[in-house]
């Protein structure tokens, strides 16, 4: 068994600014709006963004079938990023992590997403699906494009 835990780490530029990008983070209407990869929606958010807080979204696939996931924000820095813990609820004790960045650039906003400690590498793989498809979302909803 290797001893590299398996983690994966997007970059993606969103003509928005660093504000507008953390508001879609860090508000369950914002989250609503683009979470979860294609041909899902977010049918219920919680959201509790600060230090010690939790999080909750609920997406259910165009097939029918439901999924929960959660966590607690370890950091929140409004306009530059946050970090939270990330659980599915049909797996809560494979708890990975989840670190946002925001930075400034001159079309927007560079967007940093690092998602580590997976529990392997397949597990890995299909975040980094989910998450490519939701960062698109993103820069839908952020940049005026819809959802």
């Amino acid at each position: 068994m290797s001893a590299t835990v398996p983690s994966l780490t997007l970059v993606r530029r969103l003509r928005a600014p660093p504000a507008r990008v953390f508001e879609a983070w860090s508000s369950a209407e914002g989250l609503a709006g683009w979470f979860g990869p294609h041909h899902t929606r977010v049918e219920a958010a919680e959201v509790d963004a600060r230090a010690g807080g939790r999080f909750r979204v609920v997406l259910r696939e165009d097939n029918g079938a439901r999924h929960e996931v959660g966590g607690r924000y370890t950091e929140v820095t409004p306009g530059e990023g946050l970090a939270f813990t990330w659980a599915w609820h049909s797996a809560p004790e494979r708890e990975s992590r989840v670190t946002i960045r925001l930075r400034a650039v001159a079309e927007g906003t560079e967007l940093t997403l690092t998602h580590d400690r997976f529990a392997d590498a397949d597990t890995a793989g299909r975040h980094r699906r989910g998450w490519t498809e939701s960062l698109e979302r993103l820069a839908a909803l952020v940049e005026g494009h819809g959802a």
